[in-house]
């Protein structure tokens, strides 16, 4: 890459020139890197000139993820495991939105209210329960993370006092395994039924 390139040319400078004169611009070469910046934004798979049709298109154009490209999967070696909704994806990625043909599955949407960490993971938020009370407290939470809680749909009926009115209520647990269990059992509550 570019950046290996312009380490390999410093570190050859360094040895043939004289200390006391070294300065940063005798140093290093910035040409590398950016024929490297102008190689993937012209000629990369990931790189898209972007849909300006309308501002919806354009929108949903910045949302959309890709399993494809280098260091991804091929249209070719991708098996059915790989392109069909699994339970981690709840909250994160839209199940309807992939186009059809050889790349469905592998191009997808961001979903509704799910949004990209600082660590590159999916996160969804919940709003908190505290001994069967939920709270305005939200939390964005990865898919790892939230197999470790009980989830309340967002849906369950709350009286005036923001507690489950019914007894059992009908929550999400690790995997996707749907259960009914005690509102004093519920630790967080979908922020949407969208």
């Amino acid at each position: 890459t570019g950046l290996a390139r312009m380490e390999r040319v410093v570190r050859e400078r360094m040895t043939t020139q004289d200390v006391e004169a070294i300065t940063p611009q005798t140093l290093i070469n910035i040409r590398p890197v950016v024929a490297s910046i102008k190689e993937f934004f012209g000629t990369s798979q990931l790189s898209q000139f972007m849909d300006q049709n309308n501002p919806l298109s354009g929108l949903t154009h910045k949302r959309r993820l890709n399993a494809l490209g280098p260091g991804g999967l091929s249209r070719e070696r991708a098996g059915f495991e790989v392109r069909d909704v699994h339970p981690s994806h709840y909250g994160r990625m839209c199940p309807i939105e992939t186009p059809e043909g050889p790349n469905i599955g592998l191009i997808g949407s961001l979903a509704s209210y799910g949004r990209i960490n600082p660590f590159g993971f999916i996160e969804t938020p919940y709003r908190k329960v505290v001994e069967g009370q939920v709270t305005d407290e939200v939390d964005y939470l990865t898919a790892d993370e939230e197999d470790r809680f009980v989830i309340a749909q967002a849906n369950a009926p709350l009286n005036d006092e923001m507690r489950f009115v019914e007894n059992r209520i009908l929550v999400r647990r690790r995997g996707g395994e749907v259960d009914y269990v005690p509102g004093d059992d519920v630790d967080y509550m979908d922020v949407s039924p969208r």
